[in-house]
Parts: C-alpha cells; structure tokens; sequence
C-alpha cells in the first residue's frame, strides 16, 4: 500500500474530519481514507460521455423494437 502525508491542511477542514471521525468512532486516518475513498465516485465518465460511448458502441448494429417485444410478451 501507499503512504500519503497531507500538510498544510486548513484548520477548518481538519475540525470537520476529527468531528466526523469522533462521530463514526474512526481515527482521523481512517475518517481520511473513508472520504478519499468516496471521492473515487466523483472520478466516473460524466453521463454525456458515457452515452456517446454507447452509442458509438451501437452504431450500425440492428437494434429490435422494444415497444413491439415488450407487447408481445405481455400478450403470451
């Protein structure tokens, strides 16, 4: 595993990652790594991306009537 050493922290932000560690019975460290660990949410392919990547995907191929199965289906 990796070692990171953070300085310069502002006083603020460190009062709220010791207030929400104390809250969920963390270490500061562990309180740390549980917010840099939601953070890698927030590194995903904005939606737009990801359906032009879909679409590029899709382009050319034969693509069924949805709204026609579907009916079919729920005819049987």
């Amino acid at each position: 595993m990796k070692t990171m050493t953070l300085r310069n922290i502002p006083d603020d932000l460190y009062r709220v990652i010791v207030r929400m560690a104390q809250k969920n019975r963390r270490s500061i460290q562990q309180q740390a790594l549980c917010l840099l660990d939601r953070a890698r949410a927030l590194d995903v392919e904005s939606p737009i991306v990801k359906a032009a990547n879909i679409r590029k995907r899709l382009q050319g191929k034969a693509l069924g009537d949805t709204v026609a199965e579907i009916r079919q289906e729920r005819a049987r």
